[in-house]
């Protein structure tokens, strides 16, 4: 039986191609981790459902939108007024399997900041403020997403990354930041090497999940 916020349950087909609901896997006000916004107070709405299956994803319960309800955007929009830092993260899951083009409008409307954290496998879709690509070898970025990038957010995970990272960062706009972003579970390992590789090639800069290091959600 549904409950008042628990509506139909989506799969990726079922999701409205209008973008009216959304599988809305989880929403909460933090402090943006990491990346070129890093201590941002922001809201986080993470949508369900992902194709790209990324190993070491630690919201893996995010992949299957089946698990999810659908929303309607302006229950989503309503609430994130209430919170008074006016920015908002859209995550996922790969949140680019919808069309985020209403869920955008309402929130600029409401003067609310946009932000996405995309691996852009997918074409780009509403009106952002801020786009973070990060992307991934196991589904390659759509070429269409590279051009409004404006942080590149590259997970290094063994020595062949840093020469990878740089095949993405040559199709980024002049302007869009570079972050290496050590993964998590091999940041001990990891970290030394990024380090020196940005201090040689100072035009990226160091990413670290900092919301880890302070046990915030």
């Amino acid at each position: 039986m549904e409950t008042t916020k628990a509506y139909k349950t989506a799969s990726i087909h079922s999701v409205p191609k209008d973008g009216s609901e959304l599988p809305l896997m989880e929403a909460f006000y933090t402090i943006q981790g990491e990346g070129g916004n890093t201590g941002t107070a922001a809201y986080f709405i993470r949508l369900g459902g992902c194709d790209v299956g990324c190993h070491w994803c630690d919201v893996k319960e995010s992949w299957d939108a089946e698990q999810h309800p659908l929303t309607p955007i302006g229950e989503i929009v309503t609430t994130a007024k209430t919170f008074p830092g006016k920015t908002v993260v859209v995550t996922g899951g790969e949140p680019l399997l919808y069309n985020l083009n209403p869920l955008t409008a309402g929130l600029q409307e409401a003067g609310i900041r946009t932000m996405i954290e995309t691996s852009g496998a997918y074409p780009l879709s509403g009106y952002w403020d801020w786009v973070c690509l990060s992307p991934k070898k196991f589904k390659a970025p759509d070429a269409s997403v590279y051009p409004f990038a404006d942080e590149l957010k590259v997970i290094i995970f063994n020595k062949s990354d840093f020469a990878w990272a740089e095949e993405h960062a040559a199709r980024v706009g002049a302007e869009c930041k570079l972050y290496l972003q050590p993964e998590w579970s091999k940041a001990g390992q990891l970290m030394p090497l990024i380090v020196e590789y940005v201090k040689n090639n100072p035009q990226w800069r160091v990413s670290l999940q900092t919301h880890k290091y302070m046990d915030i959600p």
